[in-house]
């Protein structure tokens, strides 16, 4: 009764956060009601035995992406109401189109039957005995789903050599500094003697 009361409320407040990410005027409010949804969301983890990827989302999500999500809503000049403007207007369009997607969906699912003896979900059989959950996750990541975890990390290798090259781009008319010029900077270079006449400025 403990566990599942709860359940209802980690999942009860968890919806109404996420709803209110959607629905809040300040984005600054979303993100703080989008922390409270993570923090939820790690509780169910702990109802289901998933303390690492509990502490994961707390840790990762909410200590670094939601913050990062709050520093740069706060920093960015954003008309969010112009945009919230936009997205009333296409919301029509937008709940038919997701009808359409969740109804072929839920046909998909419905028509769809598995094969004889063909195993769906091959279990893993959950953490054995004398083996906590965060050291059954990593016995089975870097031995069964090492290749796996290699490519997912080359791939976010990827993305991030990706975002430093647009990053670091040519761009035209924009000053830089070039410090091996300013080093070789002499007097000589630099000073130019000048006497102006009485009621000049000097040209620069």
């Amino acid at each position: 009764m403990t566990a599942a009361l709860a359940f209802y409320l980690f999942a009860g407040v968890l919806l109404t956060s996420a709803v209110m990410v959607i629905t809040a005027k300040n984005p600054v409010h979303s993100v703080l009601w989008l922390i409270l949804a993570f923090f939820n969301a790690a509780g169910l983890f702990i109802l289901l035995g998933a303390e690492f990827l509990a502490m994961l989302l707390v840790i990762v999500y909410v200590g670094a992406v939601a913050v990062l999500f709050l520093f740069v809503v706060m920093m960015l000049d954003i008309d969010f109401a112009h945009l919230k403007r936009g997205a009333l207007k296409n919301l029509p369009l937008g709940l038919a189109v997701a009808g359409i997607i969740l109804a072929e969906m839920l046909t998909a699912l419905g028509g769809w039957t598995p094969g004889q003896g063909v195993e769906i979900f091959p279990a893993l059989g959950g953490a054995p005995e004398g083996m906590t959950n965060t050291q059954w996750i990593g016995s089975q990541l870097y031995t069964r789903y090492l290749f796996v975890f290699q490519a997912s990390g080359l791939v976010l290798l990827t993305a991030m050599i990706g975002a430093i090259v647009l990053t670091h781009r040519t761009r035209i008319g924009v000053k830089k500094q070039n410090i091996a010029d300013q080093v070789a900077r002499t007097p000589q270079g630099t000073v130019r003697p000048a006497s102006p006449a009485p009621g000049e400025g000097v040209q620069l």
